[in-house]
């Protein structure tokens, strides 16, 4: 798989002399600048040049060919040129390997990630930022929309009797009360009377509200989502899987994990790995609580850096990185022990999150239910029909591996609400190279995400009813 790596990825084209730009707002890693859109380069007034590099780089690191990279750009042909290129061309004029040949111009071979609708890059915000464009509101939700109309609409009367109140004066009842309807829709908001006798809100409690639903099933509270691939006995019933407790991870367990930061999230200049070849010194150990403190956190434990199956699910993950930012969550990957070398070799080539790891290996014995899961090569691999699927599955992207350090102990895959919240989602490898399915593993993140619009379809809210007279 092609690396992440932003030198790498702009090579020695057009783009170089643009990064400086990109970066200012906000274009900083490889997976956001894949999802830039003709908009977005006509707010940046980028070149047809540019444009045409950027496209052409998209296509090849989708299919693992950006060595070929800076010898198309240079050829000045577009993507669609080149592909109608015959093969024959394309072997003699850029070199291609005749394999490389077919994956080129195989257009179905791969399928570039789609920013779902309702979010909001934040590279692109940053963008109109800087180059003074409105973001329009967002439209409140129709159910939303359906209830304000409600709330809105005269209560209908009847003319007073000759002794009774005007009905003006009579109190609305309390399941009919506009206060109760917008204290309903967000809670949190508090209508209360102020001096001139309108009604005013409190905002101090209000959060938006989030629910968190088991995939596939009705929408419920839920304290959190257990999930791994099944098992099944092997070598004709003769080995059996071990067993394993299905119950999500408590927070308190989680809080007391110590961590060192062995990686930052990646940003080009910032790679404590190139100042010198001497092994990083580590930094003291902090308490893995400081992941998640103010937002959700997404951690990826891996069973090795160096592993094959490790490296194509960290990359594939990474690879939705403007996905997660735009929900707000936090990429990290926890390794079980530190080898520098590997460290280096992992990080940011096949994953530009943050790295830490956990020398106690406390996350993974929580993944096990309080016990390391190992399993040996023989069981677990080579006696494992779905263990070696996986590794096929793996070696088929073409990437590179080795079998340093310890890989024996299966990791698994945690998604933690912020602060206090708990662990919204726990994914356990059972067979060697089991995934979180992405499908999951985004729905989960799409619950206990806090958008923007939510925040202003509230303030949209109260300012309807600052006007509304209290009952």
């Amino acid at each position: 798989m092609s690396s992440y790596l932003l030198e790498d990825f702009v090579g020695n084209g057009v783009l170089k002399d643009q990064i400086d730009m990109l970066l200012a707002d906000g274009w900083d890693d490889v997976p956001t600048l894949k999802m830039m859109t003709p908009e977005d380069m006509d707010l940046l007034q980028l070149t047809q040049f540019h444009r045409d590099a950027l496209e052409i780089r998209t296509y090849l690191h989708d299919r693992s060919l950006m060595q070929y990279a800076d010898a198309l750009e240079k050829s000045g042909k577009t993507l669609h040129e080149l592909l109608e290129t015959s093969p024959e061309t394309l072997m003699s004029d850029y070199h291609m390997k005749r394999g490389h040949v077919a994956r080129f111009i195989d257009r179905a071979s791969a399928c570039s990630i789609q920013l779902p609708r309702n979010l909001n890059l934040p590279a692109r915000v940053t963008t109109k930022v800087h180059h003074g464009v409105e973001e329009p509101e967002p439209a409140a939700p129709a159910e939303v929309e359906e209830k304000v109309k409600k709330i809105k609409e005269p209560k209908s009367t009847k003319p007073p009797k000759l002794g009774e109140t005007k009905p003006s004066s009579t109190p609305v009842p309390a399941e009919e009360s506009p206060r109760n309807d917008v204290e309903m829709l967000y809670p949190g908001v508090k209508l209360v009377a102020g001096a001139d006798g309108k009604s005013t809100t409190d905002i101090s409690g209000f959060k938006s509200p989030v629910v968190l639903r088991p995939v596939g099933g009705p929408a419920t509270v839920s304290k959190g989502i257990f999930s791994a691939a099944p098992v099944t006995p092997r070598f004709c019933g003769l080995v059996m899987p071990g067993s394993i407790s299905e119950e999500v991870t408590q927070l308190p367990v989680l809080e007391k994990v110590m961590i060192r930061k062995l990686a930052p999230a990646y940003v080009k200049g910032n790679n404590p790995f190139k100042k010198s070849s001497a092994p990083i010194k580590l930094p003291p150990p902090t308490r893995a609580s400081e992941l998640w403190a103010d937002q959700p956190t997404l951690i990826l434990c891996l069973r090795r850096p160096g592993c094959v199956m490790c490296r194509a699910e960290a990359h594939q993950l990474y690879a939705r990185k403007p996905i997660f930012d735009a929900m707000g969550i936090q990429l990290v990957v926890c390794l079980n022990e530190h080898i520098d070398a590997e460290v280096r070799a992992f990080w940011p080539r096949y994953w530009g999150g943050m790295v830490v790891v956990d020398e106690n290996r406390e996350f993974f014995k929580a993944l096990g239910g309080g016990t390391l899961a190992k399993e040996g090569l023989i069981t677990g691999f080579f006696l494992n029909p779905v263990s070696k699927a996986n590794w096929k599955r793996a070696t088929d992207t073409g990437i590179e591996y080795n079998l340093t350090g310890e890989g024996n102990i299966k990791g698994g895959l945690y998604i933690l609400r912020a602060g206090n919240g708990g662990v919204a989602y726990q994914f356990v490898e059972r067979n060697f190279g089991d995934w979180a399915p992405l499908e999951e593993v985004l729905d989960v993140c799409g619950n206990i995400q806090v958008l923007p619009k939510e925040k202003l379809l509230h303030l949209q809210v109260v300012a309807i009813f600052k006007g509304t007279e209290c009952s």
